[in-house]
C-alpha cells in the first residue's frame, strides 16, 4: 500500500490510517461510494469544489491503495466502486458523522453545498436503532435522491439497487428533515408523527419503522 505524498513518518496505526486517507477529498469520496458504484462525472457532480484534476488524483490514489476499483458495466460505461477495504471505512464516516453532527449548527452558510444523500449514514443510524429486532432491506428517498441498505441485527449495509430488487420498506423524507436528524434536533419517531418522514410497506421492518 502506498503512503500519502506527505507520510507522518510514525509508526502507529493512526498515522498510518492518516498516511493513506488523510488527503484532502479523500474520505468524502468514500462517502461518495458508500452508496453504491459512480460513475467519474457523477463524483465530480456530487463534490463540488473539487477540480477535474484533484478528482482524478485522488482516485488513482485510493486504487493504488487497494480502497477502489475502476470497473467496466455492460454498457460502455466505467464506474468507481468501493472494495471491501474501502468499505471497511463506512462505520468510520458514521463515527465521525456522530462526532460532527453538532458542528452542523441550527442554519447552513448560505455557500454551503447541500446533498440529500450526503445524510445516507446518520439517516441509516435512526433507521437501524428504529428498526429494534426488525430486519430486512430498506429503500430511502431523500428528495430528488435515493439508496438503498439493509438492516441487520447489528449493523447496516448499503445496498446497490441490483441487490435490493425486493424491499421491505420505503422511507421518504425531505433534506431538511434529514439534516435535522444529522443535527440530532429531530426524532425519526416524531417526524414520522408529524408526517415529515413516511414509511411504506406492509412488511415487519415497516411496521417496526413507523411504530
Amino acid at each position: 500500500m502506498r503512503m500519502s505524498r506527505r507520510s507522518y513518518a510514525h509508526y502507529c496505526p493512526v498515522a498510518r490510517s492518516l498516511d493513506v486517507v488523510g488527503e484532502r477529498w479523500t474520505l468524502l469520496i468514500v462517502r461518495e461510494l458508500a452508496l453504491g458504484p459512480r460513475r467519474y462525472t457523477d463524483l465530480h457532480a456530487d463534490l463540488p469544489g473539487i477540480s477535474t484534476d484533484m478528482l482524478a488524483a485522488r482516485l488513482k490514489d485510493m486504487e493504488t491503495n487497494g480502497l477502489v476499483v475502476r470497473r467496466r458495466l455492460s454498457v460502455p460505461v466505467w464506474v468507481y466502486e468501493l472494495t471491501p477495504r474501502g468499505h471497511e471505512l463506512v462505520p468510520v464516516l458514521a463515527g465521525l458523522a456522530r462526532w460532527g453532527s453538532e458542528l452542523l449548527g441550527d442554519d447552513a452558510d448560505p455557500t454551503d453545498a447541500r446533498r440529500g444523500h450526503w445524510f445516507a449514514i446518520p439517516v441509516a443510524t435512526a433507521l437501524r436503532q428504529a428498526a429494534d429486532d426488525a430486519t430486512g432491506t430498506v429503500r430511502v428517498r431523500v428528495d430528488d435522491h435515493g439508496w438503498c441498505l439493509r438492516i441487520g441485527p447489528d449493523d447496516v449495509t448499503f445496498l446497490e439497487e441490483d441487490d435490493a430488487a425486493d424491499v421491505d420498506a420505503l422511507v421518504r423524507l425531505d433534506t431538511a428533515t434529514a439534516t435535522g436528524l444529522a443535527r440530532g434536533d429531530t426524532l425519526l419517531d416524531k417526524a414520522i408523527a408529524n408526517g415529515d418522514v413516511r414509511i411504506e410497506g406492509t412488511s415487519a421492518l415497516a411496521a417496526a419503522l413507523a411504530g
